[in-house]
């Protein structure tokens, strides 16, 4: 491949901690000055494409403003998800006041972490990933970033390589995007790394005192090490009539498959929960032109995560586009002659219904575990800060509860992003590594026209402090506890919620009274956090 030396930029148009998207014929890339270094890089995301001119640089880190990925500028490697895939770099230097960088005459989109390959001369170990969603996908492929030589085998029960399950509720249910879109690797990606995925394997027992892993036929499995990521299940709803078809729950492809195929036809939806699986489908499904109602106990959708104000914020904007809500009462029953006709509510109403979605959480896919500490309440497991439960036996995502660094308290989180977080941590860890898992929780959702980034984590709070415009979806909100600065959701402020997520990692999120009393500009907040770090 040939390159070739392109003057792009002078020197003096770039103050220290600076970046900025350059356009090269007919290309874009991205600069960033580091004290008195020069770097550059692709000027996209790697995972779905954003300006990270639009997020914010924090020392040697660029942080995407969508989604939140990490990457280390200098070297284009991937430091955060939900991106699987590094930046491709460029060698920059510095001629007079020019700066000039090298391309080459085809630039890739991204780059696959540098990986090894399986070499049982070097290590004859075989560690098992079970699981193969967002933790364990991500532990796997880590597994073989950090160097561990021996076999990697993930277990799946599903029969499709590990996807993005984020866009089953969103794109995919607006009939926007294809299977296919929704893989993360090909299979040949994980036959080039040496990583074994079986799928159709459902597991009833993990013995972790023998290091043994029991299959549904009774065959045996040994591992030296084992991440169990298995995920949640959805929970159904216990009324008569929920046997009737067309009544879906939202959690693998072919969930949202069977949906989309009664949508075609659909002129009526109930959708039972108002969190975010319930809304964002709700969403999809109104933009298909169905008629949608809402049913759930609360008094504003997201009412226990978000509050009552932005709830409440979030009903207007789904109404404004059709949706109606029925709160305050639950269904009572389903009535149908073979498929779902109505929705009986408790409060004596009747709603039709051609198709109707159940969203109302999962339960943590646990049973099968042997000599492990659950918890008693919802069958989660209960994990050090290495994320570790046994010997050799570590767990992530949605059924870890886990010490949240900043509280200390179990905790147990179900974000996309958090799991491949503890799938990378976690990988790590059982090659030896004693890395405390410390990593900032953050999600994002898309409803209609309106994105809302949440960061940290507030199970309950003294006060929610609302800066913006609620009635224009622009807006932070701060939830605080004991005048700390718990999670910050918002909306129209990716890049001052990137600036916020930096400064909770790096533990120098301003207190409750100085988010009340100051106008705080975040993006300026972090670089004199940097300044005065140096």
């Amino acid at each position: 491949m040939g390159y070739k030396d392109i003057r792009v930029a002078n020197v003096k148009d770039f103050k220290k901690g600076e970046m900025r998207q350059v356009s090269v014929e007919d290309n874009e890339i991205l600069l960033a000055r580091v004290e008195d270094g020069f770097f550059a890089t692709v000027a996209r995301c790697t995972h779905y494409g954003a300006p990270l001119e639009k997020g914010v640089l924090n020392g040697e880190r660029v942080i995407c403003p969508w989604h939140n990925a990490c990457f280390g500028v200098k070297s284009g490697k991937l430091e955060e998800p939900p991106a699987l895939d590094a930046l491709p770099r460029f060698p920059v230097r510095v001629e007079g006041e020019d700066l000039v960088v090298q391309l080459p005459e085809k630039i890739s989109a991204q780059r696959t972490p540098d990986m090894t390959g399986y070499n049982p001369q070097a290590d004859n170990r075989t560690f098992v990933v079970l699981g193969t969603g967002a933790a364990g996908s991500a532990a796997a492929e880590t597994l073989r970033q950090a160097g561990f030589e021996g076999r990697v085998v993930m277990l799946t029960k599903e029969d499709i390589l590990p996807y993005d399950r984020t866009a089953l509720s969103k794109k995919y249910l607006q009939n926007d995007s294809k299977k296919d879109s929704l893989v993360l690797r090909s299979l040949e990606f994980y036959n080039e790394w040496d990583i074994e995925v079986y799928s159709h394997k459902s597991v009833t027992l993990v013995e972790p005192l023998k290091k043994t892993i029991t299959f549904e036929d009774n065959t045996i499995f040994e591992y030296d090490a084992l991440l169990v990521a298995t995920g949640g299940k959805p929970r159904n709803l216990k009324v008569p009539g929920a046997d009737l078809d067309n009544i879906f729950t939202l959690r693998k492809p072919e969930d949202a498959d069977k949906i989309l195929a009664v949508a075609e036809n659909a002129k009526t939806a109930v959708v039972v929960g108002s969190s975010f699986i319930g809304m964002e489908a709700a969403s999809s499904l109104a933009q298909r032109d169905i008629e949608v109602t809402v049913v759930a106990p609360g008094t504003v959708p997201f009412e226990k995560i978000l509050g009552g104000d932005i709830g409440a914020t979030f009903r207007k904007l789904h109404e404004s586009n059709g949706v109606s809500f029925r709160m305050g009462t639950k269904v009572k029953q389903f009535e149908g002659k073979g498929k779902v006709e109505t929705a009986v509510l408790e409060n004596g109403e009747s709603l039709n219904a051609d198709l109707v979605i159940i969203g109302i959480g999962v339960e943590p896919v646990t049973d099968f575990l042997q000599d492990i500490e659950l918890n008693e309440k919802d069958g989660s497991v209960i994990v050090n800060e290495y994320l570790q439960a046994a010997d050799n036996l570590y767990v992530a995502g949605d059924i870890a509860r886990f010490p949240y660094a900043a509280t200390g308290e179990l905790t147990r989180i179900e974000h996309w992003r958090l799991a491949q977080q503890h799938g990378r941590v976690a990988a790590r860890n059982m090659i030896g590594e004693k890395i405390k898992f410390a990593s900032v929780p953050f999600f994002w959702s898309g409803q209609f026209d309106v994105k809302l980034r949440y960061a940290g984590h507030a199970e309950k709070w003294d006060d929610i402090i609302i800066q913006g415009n609620l009635n224009e979806q622009e807006f932070l909100a701060f939830y605080v506890k004991d005048n700390q600065v718990l999670a910050v959701a918002g909306s129209q402020h990716d890049k001052d919620i990137a600036a916020i997520t930096e400064l909770m990692r790096s533990q120098q999120m301003p207190s409750e009274d100085e988010v009340r009393q100051t106008k705080i500009n975040w993006v300026e907040k972090l670089n004199s956090q940097q300044l005065a770090v140096g």
